[in-house]
């Protein structure tokens, strides 16, 4: 099986920087993307940003200009660097991986994380 875990969030003052971390692990084949999404209290989960094996990156909303996601693949760990961070972005964050598990010929799959809490204070 796939793990996905999510390094601890925080908290953080409206206007600092935090920066996530997602690890990868177990019988993982390959990779194809990596990708953050965020769910706030109430609200539909959302993607955040995602990447994929080779390297093209995608932000969504109001992650363009203020977030960045990078990527490890010798480590299967993604991060999100998250800089001017606004009250807004109180959310949890989740991290999700298309992986295959089996032969070239299997099927792929998504794997997510417990998610990780971010508050931005005001």
């Amino acid at each position: 099986q796939v793990e996905v875990l999510e390094s601890v969030g925080g908290l953080v003052q409206a206007g600092g920087s935090l920066r996530l971390s997602c690890a990868a692990s177990g019988s993982i084949q390959s990779i194809n993307g990596m990708a953050w999404y965020r769910q706030a209290p109430g609200q539909q989960r959302e993607l955040v940003a995602s990447i994929n094996s080779g390297g093209r990156i995608n932000y969504r909303g109001s992650a363009k200009g203020r977030f960045t996601i990078s990527r490890d693949n010798a480590k299967n760990t993604i991060y999100l660097q998250m800089n001017s961070l606004k009250p807004e972005d109180k959310a949890v964050y989740y991290c999700k991986v298309h992986a295959r598990t089996g032969p070239a010929w299997g099927s792929w799959n998504e794997y997510w994380g417990e998610g990780t809490q971010v508050t931005v204070s005001s």
